[in-house]
């Protein structure tokens, strides 16, 4: 055995010792070069594509619409057929950086994929991309990469100067592809897809779009040892439904520029919000509990979590008093889960309070009591590491149990672009430093 370790140690360092000799690490990277602390620029938390919606359990008396369709008002349209096709999508960064990577992730597609090509630059507008900042992206030295379902994938690192919230542009070469995507919906940004390899183009030629992102799961920058990553796990008032498209307006990336506004760069703030989503149980999206590990716990360079989960528990669950009936409790517990588990990886947890919905045809007295109550206990409990106040900051101060109407997106429940603003400015950004 000694003998054995021995031969692996001289192989090793003999490894080594040619790599140092030729000046060259993995994949062309310089040993000066080779990246040190990944923080995630920017992420997204992916999801099935929208079917049909749980159903809610209604109060006696209340009449159940018509659920025929998506989940979703207008939803975006996701490709159920990528094969031969490059898709270019945008993504809104927080911290910049030298060096990058990009993670692909098959987590919910049946069949495999494979990308028979990738590359990122910085966008100009539109499609069209920065001259000179294109850059190939190989995953372990290959160009061709597939994706056997479940499966996640890094990128070799790659050389690229891009300055916090800017946009870069990520195309992928889908070769073969079966069946709807692995997706994140509510992208927010148009993607742009177009036929045959054109990842290398200054432009996307004509073709389709959609608004939702396909595989990518982050970008991550090399990064100065005491930068870190604030992960906002969350539903739609997360996700940024309501929000102006292509106006980067949600609460998370507003929260990003106040930062940067603030002097404070070096803190990437990432949104991991599915509409639709529960605290407790599947639906939109697996619970906040059970892909905590996925959205939360591997994302790189975390150290804040905000969570903004339950309204959508209320909603569906909580809106009658009989045995099936969702409690206070019953969220709590939850939170108190999430709590332990990021305590557990040396995460701190910014609680928020649940923000009002009243106008909405789920509301009733019977969830706004749960609402009161499960508020009550985020700002008076003393079991999160901070707290935010989305309620207060966003309701109708006459009228507690509704939005602002200047906060308020139309739906009554989903803040517009002023009601994120209002959100974003709320929470205590002296803690993040």
């Amino acid at each position: 055995m000694r003998e054995i370790l021995g031969r692996l140690r001289y192989g090793s360092i003999a490894v080594l010792s040619m790599a140092s000799a030729a000046g060259v690490f993995a994949y062309g990277q310089s040993k000066s070069t080779l990246p040190q602390h990944w923080v995630s620029t920017w992420a997204t938390a992916q999801e099935l594509a929208p079917t049909v919606p749980d159903q809610p359990i209604l109060a006696p008396g209340v009449k159940r619409p018509n659920f025929s369709g998506n989940r979703r008002r207008n939803p975006p349209n996701i490709p159920t057929d990528v094969t031969d096709q490059t898709i270019r999508m945008i993504v809104h960064t927080s911290i910049g950086g030298k060096w990058l990577r990009i993670e692909l992730s098959n987590a919910f597609q049946k069949g495999a994929v494979t990308i028979g090509g990738a590359h990122i630059a910085v966008r100009s507008n539109g499609s069209s991309i920065e001259p000179g900042t294109d850059r190939e992206i190989t995953f372990a030295g290959t160009k061709t990469i597939t994706l056997q379902p479940g499966v996640l994938i890094v990128s070799d690192p790659v050389n690229l100067d891009f300055k916090p919230l800017s946009d870069l542009a990520v195309s992928l070469y889908v070769k073969q592809s079966a069946g709807i995507p692995t997706a994140h919906t509510l992208g927010l940004h148009t993607a742009y897809i177009s036929k045959g390899d054109v990842t290398a183009q200054n432009s996307v030629p004509p073709g389709s779009t959609t608004t939702s992102y396909l595989w990518l799961r982050s970008v991550d920058v090399d990064a100065p040892k005491d930068d870190f990553a604030v992960v906002c796990l969350g539903d739609s008032i997360t996700d940024g439904q309501a929000t102006t498209l292509d106006a980067n307006q949600a609460w998370p990336t507003l929260l990003a520029e106040r930062l940067h506004g603030e002097g404070n760069s070096r803190v990437a703030v990432l949104n991991e919000g599915i509409s639709g989503n529960q605290v407790l149980r599947d639906g939109a999206g697996v619970s906040a509990l059970a892909r905590f590990d996925r959205d939360v716990a591997s994302i790189p360079g975390v150290k804040w979590v905000i969570v903004l989960e339950g309204i959508n528990d209320i909603n569906i669950h909580g809106q009658v008093t009989d045995v099936d009936a969702l409690t206070p409790q019953d969220l709590i517990v939850g939170y108190r889960q999430i709590i332990q588990r990021a305590h557990m990886l040396g995460l701190k947890v910014m609680g928020a309070t649940l923000t009002s919905d009243e106008g909405i045809w789920l509301y009733g007295p019977v969830g706004e009591q749960t609402r009161t109550a499960v508020n009550t206990w985020i700002r008076t409990g003393g079991e999160f590491d901070a707290i935010v106040d989305f309620d207060t900051a966003t309701r109708d101060r006459s009228h507690v149990a509704r939005l602002h109407a200047a906060f308020n997106s139309g739906d009554n429940i989903h803040p517009n672009d002023a009601g994120n603003r209002a959100m974003a400015g709320a929470i205590p950004t002296k803690l993040l430093r």
